[in-house]
């Protein structure tokens, strides 16, 4: 006849079980302890001895005596019981206040200028938390990489991540004066097939900026010499005369009120994405990263600063 062998986890289970009985003093004593009937509790108990091909109990009417291979075992189960308890606990901590090593991932731009500026705050009300920051303009998936919470700046497509809007990410024509006087401004969106203009690497739509004016949406293919991949080398290139860049107010803004930059074709709207914390959808989230979007929602909503004057 084929036999079933237990699995890990009721290999476990029966030392747990193990345990238990010791700690009682009887099956009978175990059984109520643990809910289960006295037969049950002494046909795991008798399952587990001919696995291990030893005796563990000496059974008496008043009292169970523990074999020589079962003080052994016994040191080796209590001390797997009081770890797991261990483990419960620590998890149960983790549900009751953030504590622990907080993973975030956000663009190299908004995480350098926006977003490390406020973390401080966020660990000195939360003492017992950390924060592991990548900056990085890629896409990474938060799974695969280990990211608690992730900043995302788009229109996000579907998917299992769980999404929360922090603020509006405007976007801006603009170039700095130099470059305006020595090679005009544009009027409309057609003007810009014959400038300068400065791209972004991982951007969606490629060199296809989209427009929204008075006749109406339209996109306009641009070209120029300078690629790059994150937004501080297309504003410093901006700043520097190199050409026009379509760039968020996240990062311009304080250019733009200075007069290091000026804004182009005030008759014209271009997109508006958004700025998202985001994190796996989980059936119990830690109570670590619910503190951390939350701060980032009270931290960024409504009207962001870096528009004000705009």
């Amino acid at each position: 006849m084929e036999t079933i062998s237990p699995s890990e986890g009721d290999r476990l289970d029966d030392m747990a079980l193990f345990a238990r009985v010791v700690e009682a003093g009887s099956f009978s004593a175990a059984a109520r302890r643990l809910g289960l009937s006295k037969s049950a509790v002494s046909k795991r108990l008798a399952r587990l001895e001919e696995r291990l091909g030893v005796r563990l109990l000496h059974r008496t009417t008043r009292r169970l005596g523990l074999s020589e291979a079962g003080r052994t075992l016994y040191e080796h189960a209590r001390q797997a019981v009081a770890a797991a308890q261990a483990g419960e606990e620590a998890v149960a901590r983790l549900q009751e206040r953030p504590r622990g090593v907080l993973a975030v991932n956000a663009p190299v731009s908004f995480g350098g200028l926006h977003l490390a500026p406020v973390i401080s705050r966020f660990l000195d009300r939360y003492p017992e938390v950390g924060v592991d920051m990548t900056v990085d303009d890629r896409v990474l998936d938060l799974v695969e990489s280990g990211f608690d919470v992730a900043v995302r700046i788009a229109e996000l497509p579907d998917s299992s991540l769980i999404a929360r809007r922090l603020a509006p990410a405007r976007h801006a024509v603009c170039a700095a004066p130099a470059y305006l006087e020595r090679w005009g401004e544009p009027r409309t969106p057609a003007d810009l097939a014959h400038h300068n203009c400065l791209t972004y690497a991982y951007s969606r739509q490629g060199p296809e900026w989209p427009f929204d004016g008075p006749g109406g949406p339209e996109t306009v293919r641009v070209g120029g010499d300078l690629r790059v991949n994150h937004g501080d080398g297309l504003r410093a290139a901006a700043v520097a005369g190199l050409g026009i860049a379509l760039l968020p107010t996240f990062i311009v803004g304080d250019e733009l009120r200075a007069g290091r930059l000026q804004a182009l074709l005030p008759g014209y709207r271009t997109r508006e994405l958004s700025i998202y914390a985001v994190y796996p959808e989980r059936r119990h989230l830690p109570a670590k990263v619910r503190a951390f979007v939350d701060f980032l929602v009270a931290t960024f909503a409504g009207q962001p600063y870096w528009d004000r004057g705009l």
